[in-house]
């Protein structure tokens, strides 16, 4: 059987092994793989989700590499969480998200994985530093302190590519995207990231669905919406980036809220969004939102 070269220089059929593939970005590249399904003839996506297999574990793991047998792995798996969960639960994010990656990348070494993309966070960077920041200023000093468990354990992957290179030659690398939100989601008001959680209570309050004033959530109603934010990191020039209040108003306008908001700022947030095609992504994510209300996590 006549084998393909692949763009890397090896031979062989191209298996792509996406882990936490049922996530906000692995449905994405789901999405794209599927609509250039002919351009893409010949190659083998595999979307793995945290119910096939449990990174966490060593042997499943290892199961799920010799089943499927990978030539590539965009590595998406991590356990994630808004502010107030990562306070909560600093050592549990450190621990699992150590054992998820080194897993990862120690079977993607041994399964002889060509390329290796893992995805860190710009909660990465330090806390104290200048701007604008880049990726050779991670390790320039701590990371905040409310997320420092999953920081710490978001920079060990550039740290352990690093060091496979160095002993082994593997070409693994990692990007850093920056305060992504869309279909698939976390929309969990409490837990969640500061988009989806602003599209959740915007909804909330423009369909009336609150419940009684102690609960969480039912302090947004339709006649008065008051929002906490706290953003800290951002990778671009602030010529490109919008405002926490930017966001705020074109959730509301997508929504057609018409109650009063009210917007309080952490002092760390002046900014959070590059603006390239911003206004429409949050009205196709406002809508994907009400449209799979029943079915979205949250």
């Amino acid at each position: 059987e006549e084998k393909e070269e692949l763009m890397d220089g090896s031979v062989g059929p191209m298996r792509v092994l996406v882990t936490g593939g049922s996530g906000l970005v692995g449905r994405a590249i789901e999405r794209v793989v599927k609509t250039e399904g002919e351009e893409r003839e010949g190659e083998e996506w595999i979307f793995l989700s945290s119910k096939e297999a449990n990174l966490v574990s060593a042997e499943e793991t290892r199961a799920a590499f010799e089943k499927h047998r990978p030539t590539h792995v965009i590595h998406l798996a991590a356990m994630v969480g808004g502010l107030y969960k990562n306070m909560r639960q600093n050592l549990d994010f450190w621990r699992n998200n150590v054992h998820i990656n080194d897993n990862v990348l120690n079977m993607s070494h041994e399964f002889g994985v060509v390329k290796v993309v893992s995805c860190l966070s710009t909660c990465v960077f330090p806390d104290k530093t200048t701007y604008p920041i880049d990726e050779t200023m991670m390790h320039n000093g701590a990371p905040h302190d409310s997320n420092y468990g999953y920081a710490y354990a978001k920079r060990m992957i550039d740290v352990h590519n690093r060091a496979l290179f160095q002993q082994y030659g593997r070409k693994y690398t990692a990007v850093i995207p920056t305060n992504m939100f869309g279909a698939h989601d976390n929309y969990n008001i409490e837990d969640g990231h500061v988009m989806p959680g602003l599209i959740h209570k915007t909804y909330l309050a423009k369909s009336e669905r609150h419940l009684t004033h102690n609960h969480p959530i039912g302090r947004f109603l339709s006649d008065q919406f008051l929002l906490f934010f706290f953003v800290s990191f951002c990778l671009v020039g602030e010529e490109d980036e919008l405002t926490v209040k930017d966001a705020v108003d074109a959730v509301v306008e997508a929504f057609g809220f018409e109650g009063e908001v009210i917007v309080s700022f952490h002092t760390n947030s002046k900014y959070l969004y590059r603006c390239f095609s911003f206004f429409p992504a949050v009205k196709e994510t406002c809508d994907w939102f009400a449209a799979n209300y029943d079915a979205a996590r949250k």
